[in-house]
């Protein structure tokens, strides 16, 4: 078996919650709130995140039953997409989970295994959710940041907005153009 891929589009914005995170008592915006049942902090879905998920069964050559190495092959192929697409110096973080005083409440303010970053700057995100048959990861690779609607949704202190500034950054590409240089990336993986 190999890997299944969804390219997910965003209709309307939505407050997406990592599984554990508590719900904020009021979302600003009419935003949609919604849970995904992978962990890690909120992602703000917009246009300007490109979602895709990966389900990778546990008899593929890709799995790993070690967690936190099971991310490597994923940070690996969106290095391989950033390069391909013109985007340079991107790293994969291969360490330990990297926590800072908000990464419980927003994906971008943390460092996990197989996460990218440019410049030392978030621009993807991974979670994974595992199940006997496979893993599921949930890549977030944004295309532009801006961590002001975010704070105001999870009803974090106004000083949180600066503080995450610069933390992640925007992707100077087209989604349609990265999105086919990750699926081809995948294929050959």
């Amino acid at each position: 078996m190999r890997p299944t891929l969804w390219l997910l589009a965003v209709d309307s914005p939505a407050l997406v919650l990592g599984s554990t995170q508590p719900a904020p008592a009021a979302v600003s915006h009419g935003l949609d709130v919604a849970r995904r049942h992978s962990g890690g902090g909120a992602v703000l879905a917009t246009p300007d995140v490109v979602w895709i998920d990966v389900f990778v069964p546990a008899a593929d050559g890709l799995w790993s039953a070690d967690v936190g190495r099971a991310f490597g092959w994923l940070g690996q192929v969106w290095l391989e997409v950033l390069a391909e697409v013109g985007v340079a110096g991107a790293a994969c973080h291969d360490g330990a989970l990297v926590r800072t005083r908000w990464s419980d409440a927003v994906c971008f303010a943390g460092l996990g295994p197989g996460e990218v970053t440019v410049a030392g700057r978030k621009v993807v995100g991974i979670s994974q959710r595992r199940r006997r048959d496979g893993a599921l990861f949930q890549c977030a690779a944004l295309l532009a940041w801006d961590p002001q609607p975010t704070v105001e949704a999870l009803g974090l202190p106004a000083s949180a907005a600066a503080e995450l500034a610069t933390v992640a950054a925007g992707l100077p590409v087209d989604r349609h153009i990265l999105e086919a240089a990750f699926l081809r990336a995948v294929a050959a993986a």
